[in-house]
């Protein structure tokens, strides 16, 4: 006759149950996990679904151009295990708090990720010429996850810094961020590593829908309030033709707002372009009286909600922004 099973004594299940649980790599403790604007921190969000929720420094409509550290963003850096930023030609209020702050942290700089294509930032005539006396300059002596040293002669300096509006930089920056986040915590690696495909096949599929919506547009000359938006013209064959100022730090002078003025209508500009962080008045001084029309772009999605799915969000914004300026 078989024997009745007793059942486990409270104290031996709850040991079982506790020890299973342990066990299973999905379950294991994720890293924690700090990106310092909104495009980066939905790269980064997007790559670690389903494991855990990186932290976020620049929220809403401020910008890393005018950002001044806050308590619980050194509080958030200090218990961080991976910093996730462009690199302190961008946010140069995290250069020093990355080393000092986030001691326990490997800083992961994407503007020195494998595959990502700079460019050499714009400056003279429309553009603006750069202020070299107020140089960024910065110790590279970080605890870079990624040594790869770029073989392009770009000195950081020089460069525009806002690379993510590139889609090929994207998926660049997606693999350089799977790629620290395993070696951070290999129990979760298989996750990383599926979450960055499939990050990386909507980011070609996003390609090619914004690629047929600004046909149209391509070559429509058109102004913008600061040059952030080099990466995503070269990539979809748009004219930018001039700037208002190439430092959202400082107002551009009255000099330099008529220099623009004057020149929208030898430059055809279509369109002037502001944005949500900052002053709207100065471009509808500068397109006053003349042909060109307003518009906004935002290239950090200052009103969109954090998490994976607002770089979409955003790049679709600013691929309306201009179809909507440039084709009426």
């Amino acid at each position: 006759m078989r024997a009745a099973m007793r059942p486990l004594p409270l104290l031996a299940l709850t040991a079982t149950l506790a020890a299973a649980l342990s066990a299973s790599p999905a379950l294991a403790e994720a890293p924690k996990v700090v990106a310092s604007i909104k495009p980066v921190h939905s790269l980064v969000a997007a790559v670690m679904e389903g494991v855990a929720e990186p932290a976020l420094i620049v929220r809403g409509a401020a910008s890393p151009h005018t950002y001044a550290m806050k308590p619980s963003d050194a509080k958030a850096l200090a218990a961080a295990d991976l910093v996730f930023w462009i690199g302190p030609e961008l946010e140069g209020f995290l250069d020093k708090p990355v080393t000092a702050t986030a001691k326990k942290a490997t800083s992961v700089t994407l503007l020195e990720a494998p595959g990502v294509t700079l460019l050499d930032a714009r400056e003279g005539g429309a553009w603006e010429a750069h202020d070299h006396g107020h140089e960024h300059k910065h110790d590279h002596d970080h605890k870079h996850e990624d040594k790869h040293a770029h073989e392009d002669g770009h000195d950081h300096d020089e460069v525009n810094t806002h690379i993510w509006l590139s889609p090929a930089n994207a998926r660049a920056m997606v693999a350089a961020i799977a790629e620290a986040l395993s070696a951070k915590d290999p129990a979760n690696a298989a996750a990383y590593t599926a979450n960055a495909e499939r990050t990386a096949r909507s980011i070609d599929a996003l390609d090619a829908e914004l690629k047929a919506a600004l046909a149209p547009v391509a070559g429509k000359p058109f102004v913008v309030f600061h040059d952030a938006y080099q990466y995503f013209e070269a990539h979809y064959g748009l004219n930018g033709v001039g700037a208002i100022t190439v430092n959202p730090e400082r107002r551009p002078s009255a000099k330099r707002l008529s220099e623009i003025r004057a020149k929208i209508g030898g430059l055809g500009a279509a369109c002037v372009f502001a944005e949500p962080q900052f002053e709207p008045a100065l471009v509808n001084t500068i397109v006053e009286g003349t042909p060109a029309k307003k518009g906004v772009l935002d290239p950090e999605g200052a009103d969109l909600k954090d998490g994976p799915g607002l770089y979409p969000a955003l790049m679709r914004n600013i691929a309306a922004s201009l179809k909507d300026c440039l084709g009426s």
